[in-house]
């Protein structure tokens, strides 16, 4: 592979995921640790991305958060919209983080009357933006790599929250894997607040359908509804149809 065809393919893994590993960037792309390396330097050099200790992040994914530079933001903002007939009010919702999920947030009804938990501080000041919006930032660690909180303190309050919907962003879907992502700690928050749902919604642009990383958080059996920007009868979808997904 020619370094512009190997620096396309990590620019496009960023776009999709806002954050790369320089471990499964060796794996994927079959080349050596230090060739990695070099390319997220050339790639920082560029102001391509953030170059962070193990990997790379997307320029888009900080806490100034430049609306211009989100990846896909048109498609992001239609799986949002799509999202929204699922948030009643009086619902208590539980919320991930990233972009697909800020969008979400911004699309919400000024006249809504909810509990939003959220282990984002992104989410939160966007949520906090709405006046009958109850906002609960769930503190502990931060991870400046996933611009959320994580750690053993988190899973402990996740634990005591039983909301009605969980909202969750995702690096990977397949209909057979399920739910998979690549940070071990963020793997242990999602499964936990699964939990703490009576029901889930994945939001997923649907470029990061058919795709496996190397941990599993959930099968597919765990997630009652999923949002992609794709028609609900999109026969890309079939196999996830067959799970007794709903589509939306």
């Amino acid at each position: 592979m020619l370094k512009k065809e190997r620096q396309d393919a990590i620019m496009r893994l960023i776009n999709l995921h806002n954050r790369v590993l320089t471990s499964d960037l060796v794996h994927l792309l079959n080349v050596s640790e230090d060739t990695v390396r070099r390319d997220l330097q050339e790639m920082a050099n560029e102001n391509l991305l953030y170059k962070v200790h193990g990997g790379a992040l997307s320029r888009s994914y900080q806490s100034s958060f430049d609306d211009s530079s989100v990846y896909a933001k048109d498609v992001k903002i239609a799986i949002a919209k799509k999202a929204l007939h699922l948030i009643k009010d009086g619902a208590v919702v539980l919320t991930g983080g990233g972009t697909t999920i800020i969008e979400m947030v911004k699309q919400l009804p000024q006249h809504l009357e909810a509990t939003f938990f959220t282990i984002s501080p992104l989410v939160a000041v966007e949520l906090a933006k709405f006046s009958r919006i109850e906002v609960i930032l769930i503190g502990g660690l931060f991870s400046k790599n996933s611009q959320v909180t994580y750690g053993g303190h988190v899973i402990n309050q996740l634990k005591d929250i039983k909301a009605d919907l969980c909202l969750l962003g995702t690096s990977a879907l397949h209909p057979v894997d399920g739910l998979t992502d690549t940070d071990w700690e963020i793997n242990q928050l999602k499964k936990t607040m699964l939990n703490s749902a009576r029901k889930a919604a994945v939001l997923c642009i649907s470029e990061k359908l058919n795709t496996t990383f190397r941990l599993k958080v959930s099968s597919l059996e765990s997630i009652q509804y999923l949002i992609t920007e794709l028609d609900a009868d999109d026969p890309r979808l079939n196999l996830y149809r067959s799970k007794d997904l709903e589509i939306i």
